[in-house]
């Protein structure tokens, strides 16, 4: 696979932007598995820990909160899922902010991952954001036509009054009802406003990680990403 990386990612609201000068090789976090690389920007270096697929075109972008980092929910649920969806054709990107809690610069941050498999010409991906992360691929995805789907995982709503915009690209809402950081609250009104295609799932004694939850959230994952992805392309 030969890195082609966009030139530019713009933010959602069309007056910052950040070229795209490079990508060279990472450092992997102790207890991760994949390919760390660095984006290269006129804004900064983006760490990214890369999955891949054999001649895939079918990519994920992975975000997290506001501290940023690999981690995610579950906890460890992007690294299985990633590693699962490589062998079944779907390459992931897992992304750390350069500014991690300043929405505008992740929400650029998410943009220049989507450019870097556009920039190697697959068809749009899925965007998978979660607490922090669930605004950013929201902003982010109410934007960029290279974006098929979003899934935001017990998601905040300051930063996803774009949330109107997504469709008809489907959005996936899911939520623990115990949730005593963000409450399950968040989500519902976030797919009140919503258009369809959308989705919310709440599960019962399910704090903010989704750890008690943790095989039923990648259950569900592992059969909408790819199901999304595969669908047909109805964004112009």
């Amino acid at each position: 696979m030969t890195d082609r990386p966009d030139p530019a990612a713009q933010g959602p609201d069309n007056s910052i932007a950040m070229s795209i000068q490079g990508i060279t090789e990472g450092t992997l976090p102790e207890g991760q598995t994949g390919e760390p690389l660095v984006i290269q920007t006129s804004r900064g270096d983006i760490p990214v820990i890369v999955h891949r697929a054999e001649e895939a075109k079918l990519g994920v972008v992975w975000v997290c909160g506001a501290r940023g980092g690999f981690g995610g929910p579950g906890p460890g649920t992007y690294m299985r899922l990633a590693e699962q969806f490589a062998g079944q054709g779907i390459t992931s990107l897992r992304l750390d902010y350069r500014d991690p809690n300043n929405l505008p610069e992740c929400v650029l941050d998410l943009m220049a991952g989507v450019a870097f498999f556009k920039g190697q010409d697959y068809e749009p991906v899925v965007v998978v954001g979660h607490s922090f992360g669930g605004a950013v691929v929201i902003a982010g995805g109410a934007v960029n036509s290279h974006v098929k789907g979003v899934v935001c995982l017990s998601s905040q709503t300051y930063g996803s009054e774009a949330v109107g915009q997504l469709s008809p690209r489907p959005l996936l809402l899911v939520h623990g009802k115990s949730d005593t950081r963000l409450s399950f609250s968040c989500s519902q009104q976030i797919y009140g406003r919503a258009l369809e295609p959308k989705q919310l799932v709440l599960y019962d004694g399910a704090e903010h990680r989704l750890e008690e939850c943790r095989d039923d959230l990648e259950q569900l994952l592992s059969d909408w990403i790819p199901a999304t992805l595969a669908a047909p392309v109805t964004i112009e």
